[in-house]
């Protein structure tokens, strides 16, 4: 409060402070003249100085937050920790707050955490007040009746991009993933090309973030592989293990977004592939070999596939999802059309190190 009336004061007209100057437009207004040393933070809260760039106001922000949405979650939490080493201010925005406890430091105090629920317009607009930037990397690999793919990939994503344009957030990053478009039959995919093109309009400015098949040694994919690899001599394969793969590090991405939210001029869209691209059989047999495993992989046809996965959607957890089966339909793989990890000096991590720090586990 007290600051908010001393910023008031340093604009006072002539009869409160004195010293005046015209506006340069021969109209006869007024302004008041700060002291040079108040100058920046008059030009700041005014916003009377336009020719400032974002990089002159990410310093002038620093203190403020970078608010991330699905902060708790496999990405969104690491997010968080590259931007709180980086010396950034961070908001976790979750519906589950209380997880926050078991993934950072008690006593870190650039971290605040915050109660809030992308669905509920009012809830977003209350937890961006003040950020600098908004990460959203909520993402959902199975719908209900009430938490759609639409819902949550385009609706969602479009009304926090809005309130992000509406309250003059400065950065805004979209994590959606390779192959989305717009066009695409499966409903997972076409909610994630959708979704980018909602943000796009509603924030011109946003930065899409495209990973490819993420992993980790707390994941489900890599360390799924390898349990089933281990528990049996036969692997089933998605169709005759053809279709293209470039896994990435989670790790790799969530470093790609702190670097990008310190970068002036991003380019619009990033596509993060890992250190290697494979079909699904090279996957699994570099996997196999890595884990010490000699397994039969044995081809399956899709539509076997789908009608098992239709089947285990009515499970409470199913174990597949048609959706995940959709996307081994396609390559899943970086375009070298567009900039990815090594445009921001990153080495992708290769997936064998993350099998063998599996295997080191379970030994």
């Amino acid at each position: 409060m007290r600051w908010c009336k001393f910023v008031r004061s340093i604009r006072q007209p002539k009869h409160r402070r004195g010293a005046i100057r015209p506006n340069g437009q021969g109209r006869g207004e007024t302004r008041a003249l700060p002291c040079p040393r108040l100058r920046p933070a008059y030009h700041w809260f005014a916003g009377l100085n336009r020719s400032w760039t974002l990089s002159d106001r990410l310093k002038m922000a620093r203190g403020s937050p970078v608010a991330v949405f699905g902060g708790t979650g496999f990405l969104g939490h690491r997010i968080v920790r590259r931007l709180l080493e980086r010396g950034n201010a961070v908001r976790v925005i979750s519906r589950h707050p209380d997880r926050t406890g078991t993934m950072f430091r008690s006593d870190e105090r650039h971290l605040e955490t915050i109660r809030a629920d992308i669905r509920v317009a009012e809830s977003v607009a209350s937890a961006i007040a003040g950020a600098r930037a908004v990460v959203n990397a909520i993402s959902h690999y199975s719908e209900s009746r009430t938490d759609t793919f639409w819902r949550l990939h385009v609706e969602c994503a479009g009304v926090l991009a809005s309130s992000a344009q509406s309250r003059g957030v400065q950065q805004f990053v979209h994590i959606s993933g390779i192959g989305a478009t717009a066009t695409s039959m499966s409903r997972y995919i076409r909610s994630r090309g959708e979704g980018e093109l909602a943000v796009r309009k509603a924030f011109p400015g946003a930065v899409i973030i495209r990973p490819a098949v993420m992993f980790a040694p707390d994941d489900g994919f890599v360390s799924r592989i390898v349990t089933l690899l281990r528990r049996s001599p036969v692997f089933p394969m998605f169709g005759h293990g053809q279709t293209r793969v470039q896994p990435v590090h989670v790790e790799d991405v969530a470093e790609a977004v702190a670097r990008i939210l310190s970068t002036t001029d991003p380019p619009p869209t990033i596509e993060c592939g890992g250190a290697r691209v494979y079909t699904y059989e090279e996957l699994l047999r570099s996997i196999a070999q890595t884990a010490g495993i000699k397994p039969a992989l044995v081809p399956v046809p899709f539509p076997v596939w789908h009608t098992l996965a239709r089947a285990a959607e009515l499970l409470p957890n199913p174990p597949i999802a048609r959706n995940q089966i959709e996307l081994m339909h396609i390559d899943n793989v970086a375009s070298l059309a567009l900039p990815g990890l090594a445009d921001f000096g990153i080495v992708p991590e290769p997936i064998e190190s993350v099998v063998r720090s599996i295997m080191s586990a379970k030994r």
